[in-house]
């Protein structure tokens, strides 16, 4: 049975001869950010011993010196040997919030779970008083199998459903777990809270309406569980409710993040915008609601970018100008390994201002890109192809407000409040956001509004109809690509302003 050893830790395991290094490496820091189909750098791992051969996939993202050096796509390699493997560790910065909340009168505890594409949050929570009783965080594992929702949902329509909902289930059921034994009172309801592809994944539902065009979902409905129909022996009797959906790609992670800032109470006009991979908006107020997904693309979570990773340990997360050059700041104070999305988007207003970047999106010198840091420091910068995907992130984004607001009859002008949503939201620097166009707000319109979906999953445990059948009528999906205004907004929104 070949044995794995991991550097710099020392970690040592071993694996079932002929085993793919895909199951194993995503708990110990190796990204898969294309699913494992080989069309990116972001599971690379230097070989240190042993003997894994050059693919053609190797070849193609390596270039001669970096193969010579021992670099291997992971996705592609199998435990044949015994194997040492250099890998940079990371620990990401998982947002929870344990803001205090009043809840109508329960009694008993309660588990709030909010069910990212990324990042997985459970809460345990007294129901009598809305008080954090204990959290536990972990990374989704169905990230091994790709970065993005579609590329996920790609592999469940190739056979690969079932390992998706078991894999959730699975991580989510030792979460449960473990916030369940901080509790000295027996847990009566769950809440989970995601986006469509999760809800359809963790319920197992079909995913095949979310595949293609106009990508409506046929039953995006609240569900209901126990504890025991998902194998969850700590809360065998407890109420697992999934909170429904809004409507094609707009899940139940933004139904509560409507709770959570109050959008549906408000008499003016506000709105509240997740920026990822599939950007999320709602745009209105008490009189009625409109929102939207826009394909962002996966720029804003680094996994488009050439240099780009999570935001975690060794990513660029912070860039500005100092005596004529820019200055990173580097999460956990090391080497720069790359750069995640709230150093993007400052590193590109940043060359704005020095001319480094046109306001068509062109680098004034292609060959040389945009250094973030110096040779000695990685050598880490973006590329040309780094800041066309920021563009036609930040446009999808900033084109859906326009076109939300106008069905709403309003001016972006109008909004009084933006919301910020999601661990991006409330890192991104907001001067640097509204610089490139992304947000065109003032900045103190613009409210970082932490986890807005586990706030939201908070306030549904205790909720009479966790259905929130008024929500859902109050709030009409739009389908941005209906609107014959789209296309051309959405070119425009691509250009940085002047």
């Amino acid at each position: 049975m070949p044995r794995l050893t991991l550097h710099p830790s020392g970690t040592s395991f071993d694996l079932p001869a002929g085993a793919p290094l895909q199951d194993h490496l995503f708990a110990h820091g190796v990204e898969f950010p294309c699913g494992g189909k080989g069309r990116c750098r972001g599971c690379r791992v230097r070989v240190v011993t042993g003997q894994v051969p050059v693919t053609e996939d190797d070849r193609r993202v390596f270039p001669a010196h970096e193969l010579d050096a021992g670099w291997r796509l992971s996705c592609r390699c199998t435990a044949e040997s015994d194997l040492g493997l250099e890998l940079a560790q990371w620990t990401a910065s998982i947002l929870s919030d344990d803001r205090a909340l009043e809840l109508p009168a329960r009694t008993g505890t309660g588990i709030a779970i909010d069910l990212g594409s990324t990042t997985l949050v459970a809460q345990a929570i007294d129901r009598s008083t809305g008080a954090v009783l204990g959290v536990r965080t972990a990374l989704n594992p169905q990230a091994q199998h790709g970065a993005d929702l579609m590329t996920r949902v790609d592999f469940a329509r190739n056979g690969g459903a079932d390992r998706l909902r078991d894999l959730i289930r699975n991580e989510l059921g030792r979460l449960v777990t473990e916030v369940a034994a901080m509790t000295s009172v027996p847990v009566q309801r769950i809440t989970v809270v995601g986006n469509t592809v999760m809800h359809h994944l963790f319920c197992g539902l079909d995913i095949l309406p979310l595949a293609f065009h106009p990508f409506e979902p046929t039953d995006d409905g609240l569900k209901t569980f126990r504890g025991s129909d998902l194998g969850w022996s700590s809360v065998a009797g407890a109420e697992v409710l999934f909170l429904p959906c809004l409507g094609g790609f707009v899940g139940s992670d933004i139904l509560a993040g409507i709770l959570a800032t109050g959008l549906h109470r408000r008499d003016t006009p506000a709105a509240l915008v997740d920026l990822g991979t599939n950007g999320e908006i709602v745009v209105g107020s008490a009189k009625g609601m409109r929102c939207a997904s826009t394909a962002a693309g996966p720029a804003f979570e680094g996994a488009s970018i050439s240099c780009g990773m999570r935001a975690a340990t060794g990513a660029v997360a912070g860039v500005e100008i100092s005596d004529g050059a820019l200055r990173a700041t580097v999460l956990g104070g090391g080497a720069a390994r790359g750069v995640c999305g709230s150093g993007l988007v400052d590193a590109v207003a940043a060359g704005l201002e020095l001319g480094w970047v046109r306001g068509n999106g062109r680098l004034a010198d292609p060959a040389r890109g945009l250094p973030l840091t110096d040779v000695a420091n990685s050598g880490v910068k973006l590329v040309q192809k780094d800041v066309r995907e920021l563009q036609l992130a930040k446009g999808a984004i900033a084109a859906g407000i326009s076109i939300l607001a106008a069905q709403q009859g309003l001016a972006v002008e109008d909004l009084e409040r933006i919301h910020l949503a999601g661990a991006f939201g409330n890192y991104i620097n907001r001067t640097a956001a509204h610089r490139i166009g992304l947000l065109p707000f003032p900045a103190e319109r613009v409210v970082p509004s932490g986890n807005t979906a586990l706030l939201g999953a908070r306030l549904a445990l205790n909720a009479d109809d966790p259905g929130f059948p008024e929500i859902r009528a109050l709030c009409q999906h739009f389908a941005l690509k209906s609107d014959p205004g789209f296309e051309d907004s959405y070119v425009d929104q691509m250009a940085f302003p002047a």
